[in-house]
């Protein structure tokens, strides 16, 4: 198999109902920081914003990766009953369960605040 260098590569190896979550994981990303701009790094799709990483998104065979999460965050930031698993800079949506696109959105505009308030 060959490995992917572009988005497009990478979307287009994915299953249908991969590459539907990838794409709306994106499309979540997207809508919560306007700014971010799309990238391909370690092999998945990606959003830095004023130049740094934000955010990158990976399907795997059991599971979505959201990178890089810590778990201390997902925490103050997750409602009860979101289903996820959290640890070494990761949180990982069960596939075939419900990826709460909502916890998604919050934990990039965290991560953009921190990017915001690190750059000042």
């Amino acid at each position: 198999m060959t490995k992917p260098t572009t988005v497009a590569e990478y979307l287009a190896a994915l299953s249908d109902e991969q590459r539907e979550t990838i794409e709306r994981l994106q499309a979540t990303i997207r809508a919560a920081v306007p700014r971010a701009r799309e990238t391909f790094s370690y092999r998945q799709p990606g959003f830095t914003l004023d130049g740094r990483p934000l955010a990158w998104v990976a399907a795997w065979k059991r599971h979505y990766s959201l990178y890089p999460v810590n778990a201390e965050q997902v925490a103050a930031l997750a409602e009860p009953g979101e289903e996820y698993e959290a640890e070494k800079g990761t949180i990982r949506f069960r596939a075939g369960a419900t990826v709460p696109y909502e916890l998604v959105a919050r934990i990039v505009q965290a991560r953009a605040a921190a990017i915001a308030a690190g750059a000042r």
